[in-house]
């Protein structure tokens, strides 16, 4: 708990003194007087205070850091290795299986179209994999006193930043946002088909079809991307940068691993508000939870037609 702290203890007041001049600091001994007696020159005094007011500053400096509650400590990567480790994820685990991990199941089945069944239960191995992996390469590249429950950490400074409040407040507005960009963007390039037809084949085979894209859009998919572009890319970009810019450059990059570019704005516009939730908060959960809600929304406009999906 982090807490103003004024000037040191009088035993390290006399070790900084003494440290940091030529001039020797002369004092009692606590066991002949009770009281420690400094005699130092006005220099060392006003250099002193200064140190003082220094430590005074280093310290009240979270507490009045504004509407992001991120702090530096609070970064899972050192900042020298953000952009090679994102690179490890994308090129090591995202994009081989994202986008190759159910070519490789339709060539051991043999089935250049797989049943809907089998796509949904691949899906969520698929998804299932990269999620440990994505763990296990966090639990490398971090820092090493840096633990997980830190994405979900509530900082007792901040008590009435509510990641629940948060998260209702952060879904109502990605609603709104969504509904006005797919609004303008019909008006300017004509209406589209928002259905996904292999997904909503899915949905409609079976049972097990359908828990397996529940399971898969809702719970591993957010938990996935939470975990690594707000709570690894994001945080660790908000030590080194404004947290403005941090949400901004975690959004493109979100935005762009989708590899859609009819889908890049609004997909940029949901990075930005999950981003900005999780500054506000300092907690994971917000994210994760409005990252859920929407893939629900969308599994459900896959049958009843309404928003775009971005798992």
């Amino acid at each position: 708990m982090l807490s103003v702290l004024g000037c040191p203890s009088a035993s390290a007041s006399a070790k900084f003194l003494h440290d940091g001049f030529a001039t020797p600091i002369h004092y009692f001994s606590l066991k002949r007087s009770p009281k420690l007696q400094l005699v130092c020159t006005s220099s060392q005094r006003s250099c002193f205070k200064r140190f003082c007011e220094k430590e005074e500053r280093v310290t009240i400096a979270p507490l009045s850091q504004g509407f992001s509650a991120l702090q530096e400590d609070d970064s899972p990567w050192e900042s020298g290795n953000v952009w090679s480790n994102l690179a490890l994820y994308l090129f090591t685990l995202h994009i081989p299986f994202s986008f190759g991990g159910l070519s490789v199941v339709a060539l051991f089945t043999g089935q250049p179209v797989l049943h809907p069944q089998t796509e949904a239960l691949s899906l969520i191995t698929i998804q299932m994999l990269e999620l440990s992996g994505a763990l296990i390469l966090l639990k490398y590249t971090a820092k090493p006193q840096y633990k997980l429950s830190n994405f979900f950490k509530t900082n007792k400074l901040l008590s009435n930043r509510s990641w629940i409040l948060s998260s209702v407040l952060g879904f109502g507005f990605l609603t709104l946002m969504i509904f006005l960009t797919s609004l303008l963007a019909d008006r300017s390039f004509g209406s589209k088909p928002v259905n996904n037809p292999i997904l909503k084949d899915m949905l409609l085979n079976s049972d097990i079809s359908r828990v397996s894209c529940v399971l898969a859009y809702c719970i591993v998919t957010p938990l996935l991307e939470e975990v690594f572009y707000r709570g690894c890319l994001l945080t660790s970009l908000s030590s080194t940068m404004k947290w403005q810019q941090a949400v901004a450059i975690s959004s493109v990059i979100f935005s762009a691993i989708h590899f859609s570019a009819e889908s890049f704005l609004q997909l940029f516009i949901i990075g930005c508000v999950l981003g900005c939730s999780y500054c506000w908060t300092g907690n994971l959960s917000s994210s994760i939870f409005i990252h859920s809600l929407y893939n629900a929304l969308t599994l459900g406009s896959d049958i009843y037609p309404s928003v775009d999906d971005f798992g």
